[in-house]
């Protein structure tokens, strides 16, 4: 297992959005001087993050109703960023129709990265009703 996969999946996704501003920031006229993995997102980026997402389905258990986001505070938390990440990626379709997307990871970089972020809300609700059940099943002493 890489480095990078041994970070949590906050610490690795807010590393790449650095590199997806730049990509999104850079004038069509300095797309040649874009470089993957530093500028502009990448295969081995896109890749990653398909790792990171299957991992996480892996342990994950799946809601069996149709979940009403923000349970906790976290949860709302990583819904929120989630939500920003969705609002980008529909930006990023027309920027993409309009010709104005200078990769061609990128799109797909976005929509792993908020499919990664509901898992780790619905995790983030788990742990949290696990920790308030053992707290609130704990008996009192007289």
């Amino acid at each position: 297992m890489s480095d990078e996969l041994k970070l949590p999946p906050s610490k690795v996704a807010t590393g790449d959005l650095f590199v997806v501003g730049a990509e999104l920031a850079t004038n069509p006229d300095a797309w040649n001087r874009l470089e993957e993995g530093r500028t502009k997102v990448s295969p081995k980026m896109l890749a990653r993050i398909n790792t990171l997402l299957a991992s996480t389905e892996a342990v994950i258990e799946f809601p069996k109703d149709f979940v009403i986001p923000g349970s906790s505070k976290a949860s709302s938390a990583i819904e929120l960023a989630r939500t920003i990440i969705r609002r980008a990626e529909r930006w990023c379709v027309t920027l993409g129709r309009e010709g104005l997307l200078p990769g061609e990871h990128l799109l797909a970089y976005l929509n792993r990265l908020a499919d990664l972020l509901w898992l780790l809300a619905r995790q983030a609700e788990k742990l949290e009703a696990s920790a308030t059940r053992s707290v609130s099943q704990t008996p009192v002493r007289d």
